[in-house]
C-alpha cells in the first residue's frame, strides 16, 4: 500500500514539474533553429521544434548534391537523432498553418501548440519578383529534395540529348544559372567541371563542346557582396572554365523553353536554375506591422520581435538594425548560428532570473569556391584567392557538418573526386506513385517531380 502511494506521489510530482516548465516552440530547424535547440541547457523549458522535414539540411553544399558530387544523406541529418538525448525536446513534422500571437497558439496540420515563448527560425525562400512563369518553370535549390530534383533534371537532359534532333539538342545542352552570388558561382563552377571531366566519358556519343553554361547576373559583378579582387578573380576563373558570364543582365521571363532577357537577348534552354534572390519565409498569421522589407521580421537587439513580447526571430528571417548594420545583418549561416547561440544563452539567463543581453556580431569573413583549387576568401583584415583559399573553404565547411560519420563520408567523396575527377553518384531516382501519395497525404510538395 505504501509502495502504491509513493509511486502515485512520484508520478504526480513528475507531471507537476513538467506542467510548470515554460513552453518554448521553435519553428524551423535550419542553422538557427537547430543551434538554439542544442544550446539551451536549462531544464526549465519544455521545447518543441516544428519543421516540414524530419531532418536538418546543410544548405551550403546543396550544389554538390545537384551535381552528383555527394550523397543527399551526407548533408541531411535526422532531427530525432540530433536530439535523442534531450528528453525535454520534442520534434514534430508539421506545416504551420497560422500563428495566433494574441492567444499564444500555433495552428498546424498536426494540431495546435501552445507556447510561452515562440522563436521563428523559418529562414528564407526564393524570390521570383512576382514572375509566375519563372516560379513555375525554373529550378530552385533551397532544400535537399530540390537539389535532387535538379540533379535528376540535368541527368535526364543528357539522356534525352542522345536521341534528340538538332533543335531539341541545343535546348537540352544549354543550362542557365540566374544569380551571381555564392550559390550561382559555386554551382556554375561545378557544372563546368562536370562538363570537362565527367560527361564526355559517360556520353561518348555527345559533343560536349555544344554544352553551354550561362551565368546571368543583374549587377555589374559576380559575388557583388565581396571585395573587388574576389569579384574579378571569380569572373576571370569562371570564364576561363568556359562559362558564359553575362553581368548587368536581368532575366525577364522563362516559359520552360526560352529564357528572355530585358535587353532582348534570348537563350534556348531546357533548364533554368534560379539563385537570384531570396525573401523571408514568413509563417502565416504574423501581422504585417511586425515585418519590414524583404519579408523579414523586425527584431530588437535581443532578437525579440518589436511589439510582440515573448516572440523572437533569428537567422535569415530576422531583421536586426545595429550600429554596424544599419540595414540589418547579412543573411548568412554564420549570423544565424551566432544569433541562435546568443539567444540560447539569454534563455538560460532568463531561467536563472537574469535579464537578457544584446546581441553583437563581428563578421569573420565570407568565402566562395569556384572549382578545384579555385576559391575566394575575404577576411576583415585580408583577402586571398586560389589554392589556399580553396583549402580554407573545404576545411571550414567540413567542420560545420554535424556528425563525424558525415564528415568522413564527405571527405572521402572529395578526395575521390580530387584524384579521379569523377564520382559514382550520377543516378536518376524519380519518385514512385506511392511516394507521391505519401507526399500528398502529408500535404508537402514533391520537389523531385519537377
Amino acid at each position: 500500500m505504501n509502495f502504491n502511494v509513493d509511486l502515485y506521489t512520484l508520478t504526480m510530482n513528475i507531471q507537476n514539474n513538467h506542467s510548470t516548465r515554460k513552453q518554448l516552440v521553435i519553428v524551423g530547424a535550419g542553422f538557427a533553429g537547430l543551434q538554439l535547440g542544442r544550446r539551451i541547457s536549462s531544464d526549465e523549458y519544455d521545447i518543441t521544434i516544428l519543421d516540414i522535414h524530419n531532418f536538418h539540411q546543410f544548405q551550403p553544399l546543396f550544389y554538390q548534391v545537384a551535381t552528383a558530387r555527394i550523397e543527399p544523406t551526407s548533408i541531411s541529418f535526422p532531427l530525432r537523432k540530433v536530439f535523442q538525448n534531450n528528453k525535454n525536446i520534442h520534434v514534430r513534422v508539421a506545416n504551420v498553418n497560422e500563428l495566433d500571437t494574441a492567444n499564444k497558439i500555433i495552428h498546424t496540420n498536426e494540431g495546435d501548440y501552445r507556447y510561452d515563448y515562440l522563436v521563428i527560425a523559418t529562414g528564407c525562400t526564393n524570390n521570383y519578383f512576382g514572375n509566375a512563369h519563372i516560379e513555375q518553370y525554373a529550378y530552385p535549390m533551397k532544400s535537399t529534395p530540390e537539389a535532387i530534383a535538379l540533379r535528376n533534371r540535368i541527368l535526364i537532359n543528357f539522356e534525352e540529348s542522345v536521341t534528340a534532333d538538332a533543335h531539341q539538342k541545343e535546348a537540352l545542352m544549354n543550362i542557365v544559372v540566374v544569380g551571381g552570388g555564392p550559390t550561382g558561382v559555386e554551382l556554375s563552377g561545378a557544372l563546368a567541371e562536370m562538363k570537362q571531366n565527367v560527361l564526355p566519358k559517360d556520353f561518348p556519343d555527345l559533343n560536349f563542346s555544344n554544352l553551354k553554361i550561362y551565368l546571368v547576373e543583374g549587377s555589374p559583378h559576380t559575388l557583388s557582396a565581396m571585395s573587388k579582387v574576389s569579384q574579378d578573380y571569380s569572373q576571370k576563373m569562371l570564364e576561363k572554365m568556359g562559362i558564359i558570364v553575362w553581368t548587368n543582365s536581368i532575366v525577364q521571363d522563362y516559359d520552360g523553353k526560352t529564357v528572355s532577357l530585358k535587353d532582348g537577348r534570348t537563350i534556348e534552354a531546357a533548364t533554368l536554375i534560379w539563385a537570384a534572390g531570396v525573401t523571408g519565409n514568413l509563417p502565416a498569421g504574423l501581422p504585417k506591422e511586425f515585418t519590414v522589407r524583404g519579408n523579414r521580421i523586425n527584431v530588437g537587439l535581443t532578437n525579440e520581435v518589436i511589439g510582440l513580447p515573448g516572440v523572437y526571430a533569428i537567422g535569415d528571417i530576422a531583421y536586426m538594425v545595429a550600429e554596424n548594420y544599419p540595414n540589418g545583418h547579412p543573411q548568412l549561416a554564420n549570423v544565424a548560428i551566432n544569433q541562435a547561440k546568443h539567444l540560447a544563452k539569454n534563455f538560460n539567463r532568463l531561467a536563472e532570473g537574469k535579464t537578457m543581453e544584446n546581441f553583437t556580431y563581428k563578421n569573420p569573413g565570407t568565402m566562395a569556391t569556384i572549382g578545384k583549387r579555385k576559391a575566394v576568401v575575404d577576411l576583415p583584415f585580408a583577402s586571398f584567392q586560389g589554392r589556399f583559399a580553396w583549402l580554407v573553404w573545404m576545411f571550414l565547411h567540413l567542420m560545420l557538418i554535424l556528425s563525424v560519420r558525415n564528415k568522413l563520408v564527405i571527405f572521402i567523396n572529395w578526395m575521390i573526386s580530387y584524384f579521379t575527377n569523377d564520382s559514382s553518384l550520377r543516378v536518376i531516382m524519380l519518385p514512385t506513385r506511392k511516394l507521391v501519395q505519401i507526399a500528398e497525404a502529408q500535404n508537402t510538395n514533391v520537389s523531385t517531380m519537377k
